[in-house]
This record gives C-alpha cells, sequence and structure tokens, in this order.
C-alpha cells in the first residue's frame, strides 16, 4: 500500500519523518504545500492511503488523488471554523490571526507551532500560501468522506476543543480513536500512530 502524507498548516513534509521511519514496509509520496520553499505537489499512482495530520486532511478531502482508498487523519477536521450548529474555533480568531499575519508572518507562526507543543525554531515562512491557507481555514468545508476514515483525536489537544473534536466528519464511514496526547501526534507518539496506520492498512487489504 501506498501511503500519502499530508500536513497541517504551518508545517512541512519533514513533520512526518518521525513516524515514516516506522513504517519502512510501504512506499512513502510526501505533499508539501510549500510554506517554506517550493511546493512539492504529490504525484502518485495505484492504491492509496492518505495520512494526514490537521488541516492537511481538508487537503486531501477537497482534492482527493485518484487511487484514494483510505484516510488516517491525526487531529484532522473536515470543517475548521465554528458555525451555527457546528464546532469550531471561533471566526474572529481567524481573522485576527490573519490581521497580525499580514504584519508580522514570523510570529504568527512560532505563536501558532508553540500553541500546538512546538518550541522548535521557525524556518522562514513563504508568506502566500500560508495566507491562502488560512482563509480556506476560515472559509472552507469539505465533502463527506468517500472512503473509511479513521480520525485519531488527542483528548489534550489545545487547539481543537472536546465540541469540535466529537463533531469532525459527521458523515461517512467514520471510526473514531481517542489518545491521551495533544495537537502533534504523529511527532508525540509515533508508535502509536504507526501501528493506527498499520491497522486501516490491514482492513482495508482483508
Amino acid at each position: 500500500m501506498n501511503l500519502l502524507f499530508a500536513h497541517g498548516w504551518g508545517f512541512d513534509a519533514a513533520f512526518w519523518e518521525p513516524l515514516a521511519a516506522l513504517l519502512p514496509e510501504h512506499a512513502h509520496v510526501f505533499d508539501d504545500r510549500g510554506y517554506f520553499g517550493a511546493p512539492t505537489p504529490a504525484e502518485i499512482e495505484g492504491p492509496c492511503l492518505a495520512v494526514t495530520h490537521s488541516f492537511g486532511t481538508m487537503r486531501v478531502l477537497s482534492d482527493p488523488p485518484p487511487g484514494l482508498v483510505g484516510i488516517v487523519a491525526f487531529n484532522g477536521f473536515d470543517r475548521f471554523s465554528a458555525r451555527t450548529g457546528r464546532a469550531g474555533v471561533p471566526v474572529r480568531v481567524i481573522d485576527r490571526m490573519l490581521r497580525r499575519f499580514i504584519q508580522s508572518p514570523e510570529t504568527v507562526l512560532a505563536e501558532f507551532r508553540a500553541t500546538c507543543g512546538d518550541t522548535a525554531p521557525v524556518p522562514t515562512p513563504v508568506p502566500d500560501p500560508l495566507r491562502e491557507d488560512l482563509l480556506r481555514l476560515r472559509d472552507g468545508e469539505c465533502p463527506t468522506p468517500a472512503v473509511p476514515l479513521t480520525s485519531v483525536q488527542g483528548r489534550a489537544d489545545p487547539l481543537l476543543a472536546r465540541e469540535m473534536r466529537e463533531s469532525v466528519f459527521p458523515r461517512g464511514e467514520v471510526r473514531r480513536v481517542s489518545h491521551a496526547g495533544g495537537h502533534l501526534l504523529p511527532v508525540e507518539d509515533p508508535a502509536f500512530c504507526a501501528e493506527t496506520v498499520r491497522a486501516m492498512v490491514g482492513a482495508l487489504v482483508a
């Protein structure tokens, strides 16, 4: 099974190194949105399982590759912002990020990553795709997954409130998994995440 890795907002393909290293039995393809350099769109042939983090789930759901057979979403969502009848991050919070981002993208990005639990130095960002995707986080909503999806959410996630974690992917064939960790599960507990991916592969090929 080919694995397609899609990172979240404010990160890049390097985010997946701890998890990918534990899955050597599968071919890896990394999608990189280009937040810190040239983008690297995923080119993949044959059946694939998407392994996504946070906003990377929205990116895959919005433009699924032809061979997509399933998704394992870590801290993922089909909609980020709150709306009537749907829990999410308040729009005013995202609008404030957008206003500040125009003046100091480096500061906004560093603060966001620190909130998620990552305090490592942040590379110099490429502002345009980051701002474009902030707008997608504010305004976007994805269709119902057309393939089986495993949603793994961290109970200590500082970014996604409990009500939001429990209401993501309201329709479709969704298996829900709870973990004690935060918003960066593939980095916090890559061994657990690797076993979750293997379980999904086993279910798909059985």
